[in-house]
């Protein structure tokens, strides 16, 4: 066990070196909890990280869970009683990864989910739990998050993995042809149905069904859905004829269907029923040390496609990589992988400039040392200054939470109703700053 006493030091070991865990005791200069467990990440992806600070509140405690730290200690500490305390916990740590990984072995679906983060592993355990039940599941995250993936690994948990799942991407398809191809039609339906077709449900039947971008449906189709959902038959456009069918819904949506619902753009009664079990995908930005994990994964992905031998990444290539904030998630790291490999040529090391990433959103360490508004000689607008703070901190909040605003008051330690009072105020004087 090495104890340092300067965060920055210990850092700089904890990078270079392979540890079994992080123990952090605060107060920690230049740092808070929640700083210093992100860049403990990022730098040891996988390490567990324990926080020691008295001064947390509950809700904090709660939130540095959350983030991913492996445990949070808020009383007394004696240097003698830490070492054996988290020995013990490292233990169970040990005990959990093995199950964890021989559990792996035995649940192939699994596969294309790579991550290790606590995000991922609510995923995990939450598929594990409903893949062989019938219920509907919408699963909502940013574009890029890997939902279509995650629908693939319900499909592959279930009973119904025999068949292929059936995928349709509602924002794809021209409005006068999405009924169609859901339900099918008959000979002589309409201008151009020369033949009978299957739609969709009938194709699914047995097996799965994947309504992506389901927020995209139009109104009216969307009450048909809602019949279909709740009887399990429908009948093809032209006909009169009752088709029963087994088909296990699962659907995905990138927008804030709840949003969608307050504006009258999606009918209430079929969100509630399609979010019977709810999943949502995090940003890549918030899944800790997972970047590391993909970015390998990819590696081997491609260089498998393309005949290649296997590429090794830089050390100084996985920083940069980590520090990134990836807006278009796990689908752009996974092209800037295939364009880093293309551009390496014969070299056998990706380097950092093989990913050609714009640095303007690269995230920054903590510089605590800096203010974070300089004053201009000139001066400046002490209340638009501190507004335009305030309603990004509002806006990153709500990002984070995928625009739920009770999580998000709960990120930022408010009361809901304290957060939408704020932002509506904020967004009125937000033009007013402009000027």
């Amino acid at each position: 066990m090495e104890l340092v006493t300067d965060s920055v030091e210990a850092l700089a070991r904890f990078r270079m070196a392979r540890y079994d865990a992080l123990l952090a005791s605060f107060p920690c200069q230049g740092w808070t909890p929640g700083q210093l467990l992100e860049e403990a990440q990022r730098l040891g992806p996988g390490v567990p990280v324990v926080i020691h600070d008295p001064s947390l509140t509950d809700d904090a405690v709660a939130r540095l869970i959350r983030l991913g730290a492996f445990d949070v200690w808020r009383e007394s500490m004696d240097a003698r009683v830490a070492p054996e305390r988290l020995e013990a916990l490292l233990e169970h740590a040990r005990l959990r990864e093995t199950v964890w990984r021989l559990t792996e072995a035995a649940e192939p679906w699994r596969r294309s989910l790579v991550g290790g983060s606590p995000a991922i592993r609510r995923v995990l355990d939450t598929i594990r739990l409903i893949g062989n039940r019938r219920c509907t599941v919408l699963i909502q995250g940013e574009t890029g998050t890997g939902k279509e993936m995650v629908a693939r690994a319900i499909h592959l948990a279930s009973g119904r993995a025999a068949l292929p799942m059936v995928a349709v991407n509602c924002s794809a398809l021209p409005e006068n042809l999405i009924e169609a191809e859901l339900f099918g039609h008959v000979k002589g339906a309409f201008t151009g149905a020369v033949q009978n077709r299957q739609g969709r449900f009938e194709q699914a039947h047995k097996s799965t069904l994947f309504l992506d971008e389901i927020g995209e449906m139009p109104l009216e189709l969307q009450a048909k859905l809602l019949r279909v959902l709740q009887d399990r038959e429908f009948q093809r456009l032209g006909s009169s004829e009752t088709i029963k069918v087994d088909v296990r819904v699962v659907a995905a949506s990138n927008a804030d269907l709840l949003e969608k619902v307050r504006l009258g753009e999606f009918r209430e009664d079929l969100y509630y029923r399609i979010n019977v079990v709810p999943i949502l995908m995090p940003p890549l930005r918030e899944r800790g040390g997972d970047v590391p994990l993909l970015a390998q994964h990819f590696i081997e992905k491609v260089c498998r496609q393309e005949d290649l031998p296997v590429k090794r990444i830089a050390p100084e290539t996985l920083d940069r990589l980590s520090r990134f904030s990836w807006p278009g998630n796990v689908r752009q790291l996974e092209n800037a992988v295939e364009m880093a490999i293309v551009l390496c040529g014969s070299r056998d090391v990706l380097a950092p400039g093989d990913f050609p990433l714009p640095s303007a959103s690269t995230r920054p360490l903590p510089q605590t040392d800096k203010p974070y508004v300089f004053v201009p000689d000139e001066g400046l607008d002490f209340e638009a200054t501190v507004g335009r703070i305030e309603l990004g901190i509002l806006e990153q909040a709500l990002r984070k939470t995928n625009g739920n605003k009770k999580l998000a008051a709960e990120l930022l330690r408010l009361k809901r109703t304290t957060l939408t009072a704020k932002l509506k105020s904020l967004e009125q004087q937000a033009p007013q700053w402009a000027c």
